[in-house]
């Protein structure tokens, strides 16, 4: 990510920006420069072993996996004529009240659907 020729050559002020930008904290006295050098140039390999460690962000197990798919299955798919309101609404059309708290929360189960999906979709890669 960063050399520390690159790194050296900016002040300390820079550097704490530098921090701050990454929501980094010196690494040792934060009067010296190499705490931030030193911060700036290990957070990107701490970061990945602590994920390989399992601590923090971590990637989902099969059986993750296995329920994010469950959660689909149970929410089905939707039949031509809950297509078709879905697509009205979102053009804006809306029906009166009461039923359109019925169409918002299909259009709700939709977009909930479809993020679902993306999100098995990110974390097949």
């Amino acid at each position: 990510m960063f050399t520390r020729s690159e790194l050296e050559i900016k002040t300390v002020g820079e550097l704490k920006g530098l921090c701050k930008q990454y929501g980094l904290k010196p690494l040792g006295n934060p009067s010296y420069k190499t705490a931030w050098i030193d911060a700036l140039l290990t957070f990107a390999a701490i970061a990945l072993r602590q994920m390989k460690e399992r601590e923090g962000l971590r990637r989902m197990t099969f059986k993750g996996y296995q329920d994010l798919g469950q959660a689909l299955d149970q929410m089905g798919e939707p039949t031509d004529q809950q297509s078709a309101l879905i697509r009205a609404t979102m053009q804006g059309k809306r029906l009166e009240y009461p039923h359109r708290y019925e169409q918002e929360t299909l259009l709700n189960l939709h977009k909930a659907k479809m993020h679902l999906e993306q999100a098995l979709d990110l974390l097949n890669m």
